[in-house]
């Protein structure tokens, strides 16, 4: 079933309000761009036969009006002739072809008219087409679009992507422990400084402290301790 029953619905369309008060846009604006384009192919075939009429009428008006010439040519011969009633008869018949041309020429001028009413239709209709294809096109458009952020947003909401960011995050941590005990090991140590008295005088005291462990570890364990080789050097 049509949407249009007629061309002048068509060209006073409201797109906008069809497509409104439709549950399927799309699915309408397809059937408008449908009719729209039958409808233009049955315009353009009556302006084709208009034109053919039009031109047929035509070559009709210029032969009568040649005919009407030479009728007014024969009458004026008879009178010369001195044939008046031949004359009567002559005009008689250029009347005749000049009241048929008459009827042709109004024909031509009726057709006229129509061709170019159907010349103004047709550039509306193709107006109107042009802008249900734009919106076709739109609908189309941000179908694409929508189902492409529905897949983007079922990947955002996807778990296994979730896990594997929150392993991402566990890795991350573990790494700034490592870094971390890397640098508390660096601190407090400043490369190319000079120690000050102090701190040379805590180092002795540290290694001396150290060195009486060390003794007193080694009378401790005694005889347990490797003897030395004996020095072969003479």
């Amino acid at each position: 079933m049509g949407i249009f029953s007629r061309l002048t619905d068509i060209v006073n369309s409201n797109l906008n309000a069809l497509l409104a008060s439709a549950e399927d846009p799309e699915k309408i604006i397809r059937l408008i761009i449908q009719e729209m384009e039958d409808t233009l192919v049955e315009v353009r075939s009556s302006a084709v036969r208009s034109i053919a009429e039009r031109r047929e009428l035509e070559r009709r008006v210029e032969a009568l009006r040649r005919e009407e010439a030479d009728w007014q040519s024969k009458a004026e011969l008879a009178l010369t002739r001195g044939r008046e009633d031949l004359a009567r008869g002559a005009l008689l018949a250029r009347s005749h072809r000049a009241q048929a041309r008459a009827g042709l020429e109004q024909q031509v001028q009726q057709l006229v008219g129509a061709l170019a009413q159907q010349n103004e239709d047709i550039g509306k209709l193709q107006t109107k087409l042009a802008d249900a294809k734009a919106r076709e096109q739109s609908f189309a458009q941000r179908r694409t679009t929508a189902g492409n952020r529905m897949k983007v947003r079922e990947k955002l909401h996807d778990e296994r992507i979730n896990d594997a960011f929150l392993r991402f995050e566990t890795a991350e941590r573990q790494l700034d422990h490592m870094e971390g005990r890397v640098e508390a090991y660096d601190l407090g140590r400043q490369p190319g400084r000079v120690p000050t008295l102090e701190e040379e005088l805590a180092t002795l005291a540290a290694d001396a402290s150290m060195n009486d462990e060390l003794e007193a570890l080694k009378a401790r364990l005694g005889n347990r301790m490797p003897q030395k080789e004996p020095s072969t050097e003479s």
